[in-house]
């Protein structure tokens, strides 16, 4: 649902005059719509008013610009692959919430890839533990991206693909990859279906902390499997991938002294809230809403997220939703992260193709605020 504000609210929000917010209103910047309970008065987007507000914070000068692109900032790689807009997910200019409903994750590759065709991720000979290790085992000897065309690269990006299923878990074959991941897990054609829609939201996310580290290892040319793994070094990190693990953490400490109190303990310490907020999503992720469709959350993770609620007003996210599939549908306690990394690996390598044919090397610069050497007493 998408939130609105009164006017009071939006001119404390911005700080500025009336007439400024009109004028705002009249240049299509912030959303208006009339008040359902007294109609001589409007009602404005929270969401528009807190993207202008943090324009008007950052400032015009280029060093502020530059900083706050690199944290939920202005766009600064130009991509026609995923974006968020007004709080929905899209898969080039599609609905992502929608293509969930009807696409395999086979197919969901084929649109991001802008290939033809629904694309196979049979699975491989591995014989490694774990996905880092797979991949590292593959990068050293596989060719570097550039030069290579979109469909050289598409056909190796679905051979990874299968090999990174197998070590997740998926039962050998040609099938579709969620039927074959809930063989592999002792699952039902019908949690399958749920695992093939997880995979699909969760592909491709804008330009998040691990596409970006993927985008920049394409950027050098370096081989396919070696941009899959810097995505995935970055996918591990418990803000991004990890989530699931920490919100477990935190779940546990809601067991131990009960929700509320665990609540202020993780606030007090500044730490997020895994599993709930997202600067995107200020109305609530449209993803979660969508996985949890028709799913009723253990006691743990509902109270927990009405404690969340009461004292932050943050609603669930992605995160919270795969927590609380794992624990309605019996899932293997590794099946967030796994299920992330699958459909995640199908937008690095969208991204990657992309930055290997239309960007060059991605090299920003330091701002340096450490102490400036004296010229006049220069060290031997």
């Amino acid at each position: 649902m998408h939130a609105w504000i009164n006017r009071d609210d939006a001119l404390q929000r911005l700080m500025v005059k009336p007439q400024t917010l009109y004028a705002y209103v009249s240049r299509g910047q912030i959303r208006m719509v009339p008040d359902p309970s007294d109609t001589r008065r409007s009602l404005y987007s929270a969401e528009d008013v807190d993207g202008v507000a943090t324009r008007k914070a950052r400032g015009k000068k280029p060093a502020s610009i530059a900083a706050s692109s690199m944290a939920w900032g202005e766009p600064s790689i130009t991509t026609s692959v995923s974006n968020v807009h007004r709080g929905r997910i899209y898969y080039r200019g599609v609905d992502a919430v929608a293509l969930a409903q009807q696409l395999s994750l086979e197919e969901a590759a084929a649109l991001l890839w802008d290939v033809q065709g629904a694309q196979g991720f049979a699975s491989g000979t591995v014989g490694r533990s774990n996905a880092f290790e797979a991949l590292a085992a593959i990068a050293a000897d596989s060719p570097p991206i550039l030069g290579r065309g979109k469909d050289n690269l598409a056909r190796e990006a679905a051979t990874i693909v299968g090999q990174l299923a197998q070590v997740c878990g998926a039962a050998p074959g040609s099938r579709a990859l969620h039927e074959r991941l809930a063989t592999g897990w002792g699952c039902g054609g019908e949690i399958g279906d749920r695992l093939r829609q997880a995979m699909v939201l969760m592909a491709d996310h804008d330009l998040n902390a691990s596409t970006f580290a993927a985008r920049v290892a394409a950027s050098t040319g370096a081989s396919l499997p070696a941009c899959i793994l810097a995505g995935l070094c970055t996918l591990s990190g418990p803000r991004h991938g990890g989530a699931a693990e920490a919100l477990g953490a935190m779940v546990a400490d809601a067991d131990r002294i009960g929700a509320p109190q665990a609540v202020r303990l993780w606030l007090s310490r500044d730490r997020t809230l895994p599993g709930f907020g997202h600067t995107l999503y200020p109305a609530g992720d449209p993803r979660a809403q969508s996985m949890l469709q028709g799913l009723s959350a253990p006691r743990e993770l509902q109270v927990l997220a009405d404690a969340v609620l009461d004292q932050t007003g943050a609603l669930p996210n992605a995160d919270f939703a795969m927590a609380v599939m794992v624990k309605a549908l019996g899932l293997p306690s590794l099946a967030p992260f796994r299920l992330f990394l699958l459909g995640r690996t199908i937008g690095w390598c969208a991204h990657i193709m992309e930055q290997n044919s239309t960007g060059g090397l991605i090299r920003p610069r330091g701002r340096y605020v450490g102490v400036i050497p004296d010229e006049r007493n220069p060290t031997e």
